[in-house]
């Protein structure tokens, strides 16, 4: 960066995916917050991992992974009732899994991007994300629903929702059949778009559907993921940019279903 507005305006830039990553990886939005807010002090205080990496935002994402292996990625195996079977699920994982995973899909990091943020080599990066599919699908399955108002893509999300072994519980298009869809077939998981066909908003939908089945994780699927990364009120764990690829729904979906408070998933 060749001046401190570059450089701090490149650091808010990325602070938004950096606050995701962390909610994803913790399953917690102010735990992962919490993260991000100390890889962001520690940046601030001393640029030279920024200065020294390929970009700001990957130097920011160098320092936030440094804190969170330094504080033992940790996974409470003292949960009890509703988080316990995603905490046992959490600590079966082979270290750096789901972190490679999350870098390489959701945040769509290049492998020799991820292998600097996580100090590897690029071979062992690579091992990572294709190790941490397979354990993460192969370990749990449940029911998903989806919204989404575009018919092409609703089949194509169920189509991959499906392959990876969970049961589609039906494709609403809009706020009032997304809510009556999960009145009749309660969910493990909800996939939602945020603008719908009647011009209602899968952020509405979700919101009606918590207040009758609260806990229920929630992916969503959106062209802005930074307009609801503002931090300025309660916020989704799990944001998909479109267009999307498989491998972000599939990696979004298995980290999404380890971190549901239902106690019906199947292991």
């Amino acid at each position: 960066m060749t001046s401190s507005e570059d450089f701090t305006a490149a650091v808010g830039n990325a602070l938004p995916f950096l606050r995701r990553y962390g909610r994803a990886l913790t399953g917690d939005q102010t735990t992962g917050d919490t993260y991000a807010a100390a890889a962001l002090e520690a940046l601030l205080t001393d640029r030279s991992t920024a200065t020294g990496s390929s970009s700001v935002k990957v130097g920011l994402f160098k320092v936030f992974h440094t804190l969170w292996k330094s504080s033992g990625s940790p996974v409470d195996d003292g949960e009890s009732g509703l988080r316990a079977t995603a905490q046992r699920h959490l600590s079966r994982l082979t270290e750096n899994t789901r972190e490679a995973l999350l870098l390489s899909t959701i945040e769509e990091f290049k492998l020799g991007e991820v292998a600097e943020i996580m100090q590897v080599e690029v071979s062992e990066a690579e091992h990572l994300v294709n190790l941490a599919r397979v354990e993460m699908e192969d370990a749990i399955s449940g029911s998903v629903m989806i919204i989404e108002d575009e018919a092409i893509i609703a089949m194509d999300l169920e189509s991959v929702v499906a392959d990876m072994g969970h049961r589609v519980t039906g494709i609403a298009r809009t706020q009032s059949e997304a809510v009556a869809l999960a009145n009749a077939d309660r969910p493990d998981l909800i996939l939602s778009d945020i603008q719908l066909a009647d011009n209602s908003s899968g952020i509405d939908a979700t919101n009606d559907i918590l207040s009758a089945h609260p806990g229920l994780p929630v992916i969503f699927i959106t062209a802005f993921p930074e307009r609801l990364l503002t931090g300025e009120c309660k916020e989704p764990a799990f944001l998909i940019s479109k267009p999307y690829t498989e491998h972000q729904v599939r990696s979004a979906v298995s980290q999404a279903m380890f971190f549901s408070s239902t106690e019906t998933l199947s292991s």
